[in-house]
């Protein structure tokens, strides 16, 4: 299975890098992983609403210019449906049985997702009605998807 996380935005804090890192290193087990990096569009702090939605848009141009025909994917979104560790396991279980090899998530920029990209994707996931930085989203995505393998596989590190 091929999994990818495309972000916008460059990931800068250490921490963060290492985090990401090893769980980079443990989802080799499982899966080939890798985290792809868009730039993000730069803005002025105070936009207009249209001013925002061409940020979302040339975000979004350059998210799905990185995203093939065949890949299942997953848009982070607020408005998503929120699902339990057991429940996200289940699905990426169900779409390697049933012919999913290639699989997407897709992290959007500090405004959100373009329309088209949540048009592309095939379902949105939420972590919550919290607010976190997008950097930060990955590496607690990369830890679930890392969570999710392991109660597949029957390990004990889900408790």
């Amino acid at each position: 299975m091929n999994i990818k996380i495309i972000g916008v935005g460059k990931l800068k804090e250490k921490y963060l890098k290492q985090g990401i890192a090893e769980y980079a290193k443990r989802l080799g087990t499982f899966c080939k992983f890798q985290i792809v990096e868009v730039p993000d569009e730069k803005a002025p702090e105070k936009l207009s609403p249209a001013e925002m939605e061409g940020v979302k848009e040339k975000e979004g141009e350059r998210i799905l210019a990185k995203i093939k025909d065949k890949e299942y994917v997953y848009a982070l979104a607020i408005e998503g449906k929120e699902r339990s560790s057991e429940e996200f396991a289940k699905e990426l279980e169900d779409l390697g049985t049933y012919g999913t090899s290639d699989i997407t998530f897709v992290i959007g920029g500090s405004l959100g997702l373009s329309p088209e990209v949540l048009k592309r994707a095939n379902t949105k996931i939420s972590f919550g009605r919290f607010t976190l930085p997008h950097q930060l989203m990955r590496m607690v995505l990369a830890e679930q998807i890392y969570r999710g393998f392991m109660i597949n596989a029957g390990r004990p590190y889900h408790k």
